[in-house]
């Protein structure tokens, strides 16, 4: 089944130029995550991974996130560029999400920079926004990509794109 890319307008990136392997860069858009009322991340000096058919994942210093509201987990998964991911539950007020984040300890040396960086799944938390615009979750259970207007698809993990 071949894939329609969707051609990107003007301040738009498509997905589908993102380099395979990913490629990772610094951002410095406004980030905030938001959950029970509370902004648990909040930071100017994120990191995005860029991947062919994903929408852009941030990872946030640790610095700016509030920590004291992360779980520590024992699930992992491995990554093949990035290595082995880590995860955090959070839990705000009354609020607990099972798994909600991720980071890599031990990043590969391709993506040093990640090291302890955070990336939140946007499916659950209240909102996610990059500079205000409240981001759209990438499709999927188990992709944490955040769709904002300048981001064009398809996405992988849209309806058909297990066949990609």
């Amino acid at each position: 089944m071949p894939i329609k890319r969707i051609e990107p307008g003007p301040d738009q990136e498509s997905v589908w130029d993102y380099p395979r392997p990913p490629r990772l860069e610094d951002c410095h858009k406004h980030i905030q995550v938001t959950l029970n009322g509370v902004t648990i991340a909040d930071t100017r000096q994120a990191r995005r991974v860029l991947e062919t058919s994903h929408p852009p994942v941030y990872y946030l210093p640790p610095e700016d996130v509030q920590v004291e509201y992360l779980i520590p987990r024992f699930n992992r998964s491995f990554c093949e560029w990035k290595g082995e991911a880590h995860y955090y539950g959070v839990m705000v007020g009354d609020r607990v999400i099972d798994i909600a984040a991720w980071y890599y300890p031990t990043p590969t040396p391709a993506f040093a920079a990640l090291r302890m960086y955070i990336a939140f799944y946007a499916q659950y938390m209240d909102f996610c926004t990059v500079d205000g615009e409240e981001v759209i979750p990438q499709p999927g259970g188990f992709y944490g990509g955040w769709i904002t207007h300048d981001v064009v698809g398809p996405f992988k993990g849209d309806a058909g794109s297990e066949l990609w």
